[in-house]
């Protein structure tokens, strides 16, 4: 794009110890990347690239590529101050801030704003693109638990270093003392992130968060307790039920049943993963309450050379049957998983998948239980899915069925399509800006010639007005 061409004549001349070249490349390979930075600045290509620059410097500064558990002092994961756990009622991930166990103190400044970084750059990686809602928890805090310095940081973060990352920021139950504190930091957000500020009670928090992600202070019903280790922002389980259905549904349902349940999956709920690991669109699986909506198909294809196992996980694993949920895909075959809601339950936003996946080399001399246990986790390659629950969708009469192979190739041609979309709204956007200035331009000039004729007009009245009678 012309933003990118125009970012590297500015600032990457002579800049090799200005960036972090992994940094670099993702901005020239992700135009997703760029694309946030420009709808943050609204259009603003001069303030973009800045906050590129800066972002970009950021990352450098703080070495955010190489942040890991290790770098991080273990004692800042103990005390739970930070941490990310549960969702919204829109399916946004929870980052938590309690206030009350932050202390100022200028010694631990730096690795405090490294632990934050650290959490917002692994969720960045593993949901890219999904926002996230900040909840300071402010339930028994007082002024020496306040860090002016700290929260601005933060707020840049979400301002400068990670755009569009923010859903919103809710404040809950903050003391009246803090007020003054506040109204300062409105000073700092800007319009768009003061937009997404909310203030709530203990009691008004619900309207933004179910009781089920909500700790008992705040009349929830989570039993969710933090510790470390391990880290608690992986939320997925195993089903209930490895294998699918229990046996007394697997009983009552035939084979024609199951047939009839497949043909009418292929035609609807389908998402394809290719192991390993390559997803598209394979973005989220959709659910309905409607019979026929309350199952998804996943299909997953081995491209490597060897054996594959994999196994899925979820977020709600009471509410759901995988079948299989784990299991082994040959090089160049195909596996089909059937996600089911249980019993009545109802899908939700908030409910998550996880395909986990890592090649066999010794394929047939191992079992499932062993290898997993064995297998590094630098070889385990992971996919995540989210939830999405129809709403008034209509079950169509008919099931038009689907082979695979064209399926696949109807997936590239939506996320060929749906670049196309991107571009013609960036060009909408264009046009519209175009027909304004043209419109101001035709104004311009139109008081340009009135302006033109009433001083001939009065030049003509002082001639006249000055020739002897």
């Amino acid at each position: 794009s012309r933003e990118l061409q125009r970012f590297t004549n500015e600032f990457l001349q002579d800049s090799t110890e200005k960036y972090d070249s992994r940094d670099v490349e993702r901005l020239q390979s992700e135009d997703a990347l760029v694309e946030g930075y420009l709808t943050w600045r609204l259009y603003v290509v001069d303030d973009a690239l800045k906050m590129i620059d800066e972002s970009l410097q950021w990352r450098k500064e703080f070495g955010v590529n190489d942040l890991t558990e290790s770098v991080i002092p273990r004692w800042m994961f103990e005390t739970g101050a930070v941490f990310l756990h549960g969702y919204d009622k829109e399916g946004n991930k929870l980052f938590w801030f309690k206030v009350k166990l932050h202390v100022k103190d200028p010694k631990t400044v730096l690795d405090k704003k490294k632990y934050v970084a650290f959490w917002l750059e692994r969720y960045a990686k593993k949901e890219p693109g999904m926002p996230l809602t900040v909840v300071f928890d402010m339930s028994d805090s007082g002024i020496s638990n306040i860090d002016m310095d700290f929260v601005r940081y933060i707020i840049n973060c979400f301002k400068v270093y990670y755009p569009k990352f923010l859903s919103k920021m809710i404040i809950v139950d903050m003391p009246w003392i803090m007020n003054a504190a506040w109204k300062i930091v409105k000073t700092w957000l800007g319009p768009e992130a003061i937009s997404k500020l909310r203030f709530a009670s203990k009691s008004e928090v619900q309207t933004f968060i179910g009781p089920e992600y909500l700790p008992a202070h705040m009349g929830g019903t989570d039993p969710f307790k933090y510790s470390y280790p391990p880290l608690p922002d992986d939320d997925f389980q195993m089903p209930l039920c490895d294998n699918g259905p229990v046996a007394s549904e697997d009983e009552m349902e035939s084979k024609e049943a199951d047939a009839e349940s497949k043909d009418a999956l292929e035609s609807s709920f389908m998402c394809v993963c290719v192991f390993i690991l390559f997803s598209s669109p394979a973005e989220e699986l959709s659910f309905g309450s409607v019979e026929t909506e309350r199952k998804s198909l996943i299909i997953l294809s081995n491209v490597a050379k060897n054996q594959v196992a994999f196994k899925v996980r979820t977020t709600a694993p009471e509410k759901y049957r995988v079948k299989p949920s784990s299991s082994c895909c040959e090089p160049g075959a195909s596996v089909d998983i059937v996600v089911s809601l249980h019993g009545g339950s109802q899908a939700s936003p908030q409910d998550r998948f996880l395909i986990m996946a890592a090649e066999m080399e010794n394929a047939g001399s191992q079992e499932l239980a062993l290898f997993w246990k064995e297998v590094p986790k630098a070889k385990v390659m992971e996919h995540r899915l989210r939830c999405h629950v129809l709403e008034g969708a209509k079950p169509t009469g008919t099931a038009v069925k689907y082979h695979k192979k064209f399926f696949l190739s109807l997936i590239y041609s939506f996320v060929h399509s749906h670049q196309l979309m991107r571009l013609m709204a960036c060009n909408s956007r264009l046009e519209q800006k175009l027909n304004t200035c043209l419109w101001i331009q035709k104004v311009l000039t139109v008081l340009v010639l009135v302006l033109l004729m009433l001083t001939l007009l009065c030049l003509y009245l002082l001639g006249t007005s000055a020739q002897p009678s």
